[in-house]
C-alpha cells in the first residue's frame, strides 16, 4: 500500500482535518537534515469555542487548544509508527514546543527550528495572515497544525501558495488588542518581522491570559475569531 493511501486510511473521513504532503527541501534547518518530505495534518477548532472569544484567551479556548494538541500529537504518532512498520523512517514534530525545549536564542528571536505553518503553506493548504496565523483554505485559522518528516519522496499535494490571500481585508489588524501587525501583506519574499510583531503579541496575550485566567498563557484567540475565512466551515 502507498505511504499516502495509508496515512489517509489511518484518518478516515473525517471532515475535521486536513492533510497535505509538501518537499521541503532546502527550507529546514540543519537539525532536520535529509528529512526533507513532509505530511502536514490540521485538525479544526470548535466554532462554538472560537466564537465566543470577544476581549482574550477564556479558559475553555485555553482547554480545548491543548486537547486538540494532544490529539493531533496522539495521532501523528499513530502516523510514525505505521510508517516505521514499513520501513520508512520519520521525525515526529509536535503541534507546539515544550517550555523545557525552548533555549536562549528562542526568547531572543520567539523562533522555533520548525513552522508547521511554513510546511503548510509548501503543501498549498493556505497562506499567512496578517497577524502571522496560518490561513487555511477549508478552516481558515479556526485549527491546530503537527507534521511528520520523513526522507522518503512524497509528491506535493497541491501548488505551493507564495503569497497572502487576505487582500484588503484588515479585521484582525485593527481587533489586535497588542496592535502587533501593520497590515502588510506575506509572501515568500518577506520575513515576518517585517509584518507581525511576535513579542508585542506574546507580552498582551501573557497580559490578558492573567486578567481573564489568572494564567500567564501565550494565546489569544482575538484574531482568530474574527477572521471571517472559515467561520461555520
Amino acid at each position: 500500500m502507498l505511504i499516502k493511501e495509508r496515512i489517509n486510511q489511518i484518518l478516515g473521513n473525517d471532515d475535521k482535518y486536513i492533510i497535505g504532503f509538501a518537499d521541503l527541501s532546502n527550507l529546514l534547518h540543519k537539525s532536520y537534515e535529509d528529512y526533507n518530505y513532509a505530511v502536514v495534518i490540521g485538525k479544526k477548532l470548535d466554532d462554538s469555542i472560537i466564537d465566543s472569544i470577544e476581549s482574550g484567551p477564556t479558559i475553555e479556548y485555553l482547554n480545548h487548544y491543548e486537547t486538540i494538541n494532544h490529539i493531533l500529537s496522539v495521532l501523528i504518532h499513530k502516523i510514525a509508527n505505521e510508517l516505521n512498520s514499513m520501513q520508512v523512517p520519520v521525525i515526529v514534530i509536535e503541534p507546539t514546543v515544550g517550555d523545557e525545549e525552548l533555549d536562549d536564542d528562542y526568547y531572543q528571536t520567539l523562533r522555533v527550528d520548525f513552522s508547521h505553518k511554513m510546511a503548510a503553506t509548501r503543501a498549498g493548504l493556505g497562506w499567512i495572515g496578517k497577524t502571522d496565523l496560518f490561513i487555511s483554505k477549508k478552516f481558515g485559522p479556526r485549527l491546530r497544525l503537527a507534521t511528520i518528516l520523513t526522507n522518503h519522496p512524497l509528491s506535493s499535494s497541491d501548488k505551493p501558495i507564495d503569497e497572502s490571500q487576505c487582500g484588503s481585508c484588515k479585521l484582525c489588524v485593527e481587533r489586535c488588542p497588542a496592535q502587533a501587525a501593520n497590515g502588510k501583506l506575506w509572501n515568500i519574499s518577506i520575513d515576518r518581522d517585517e509584518f507581525y510583531n511576535p513579542f508585542k503579541c506574546r507580552e498582551k496575550c501573557r497580559e490578558l491570559s492573567w486578567k481573564n485566567m489568572q494564567r500567564h498563557a501565550t494565546i489569544c484567540g482575538i484574531c482568530v475569531s474574527v477572521c471571517p475565512i472559515g467561520k461555520n466551515s
